[in-house]
């Protein structure tokens, strides 16, 4: 096992491994979640060329991708944060472009139970380490069901084994419908009088 880092990835073959990786790992999550966690191929493509994301790869010994981290090194260039919450609460981060985004980490299913995940997570963290950033990642329901265990505790130790570091948590997203099904029964407004 080993660890490869890129930028700006354009290469064909390169893409179309790691695009392998993240829909495969992503299957369950997708089947699951109410909310769309996956990328189109397209979406996919774009990230990954951007120079602005840095991806971390953890390959098997015949240099087959197994794990992949991509961070978002500037928030701005994803829909997924909200530049004017975190300009507001981490003003000098924020200027600094020190606040970056997990936009997602996958482990290929037939590794999840082995060291890809901590490799992983302990190489892909190394950077934003040395500078100092706040690193903001979220997580589906389907994937951290609490605040407890799981996938956050899986990273505040790997990131505790590493540096000096505090979990913070921003809040949750809750998911509705309203069910205007043909099949339900008409209600009949109730007079107050």
């Amino acid at each position: 096992m080993y660890i490869t880092k890129h930028t700006n990835v354009t290469d064909r073959t390169l893409l179309d491994s790691l695009w392998e990786l993240y829909t495969r790992a992503y299957v369950k999550i997708a089947e699951e979640d109410v909310s769309r966690e996956t990328l189109y191929r397209s979406e996919f493509d774009d990230v990954m060329a951007d120079p602005t994301y840095r991806t971390t790869v953890v390959r098997d010994d015949d240099n087959q991708p197994i794990a992949m981290a991509v961070v978002a090194t500037d928030i701005s260039v994803t829909r997924y944060r909200s530049v004017p919450y975190f300009r507001r609460h981490y003003p000098d981060r924020m200027a600094e472009g020190r606040v970056h985004y997990i936009m997602w980490v996958v482990v290929h299913p037939d590794h999840q139970a082995g060291s890809a995940s901590w490799e992983l997570a302990r190489a892909g963290f190394s950077s934003e380490v040395d500078e100092g950033a706040l690193l903001v990642f979220d997580l589906p329901e389907s994937n951290q069901g609490s605040d407890e265990g799981g996938v956050v505790e899986l990273f505040r130790r790997v990131a505790s084994s590493i540096a000096e570091v505090e979990l913070e948590s921003f809040g949750r997203s809750r998911y509705y419908a309203l069910d205007f099904a043909p099949d339900r029964a008409a209600v009949a407004p109730t007079s107050t009088h």
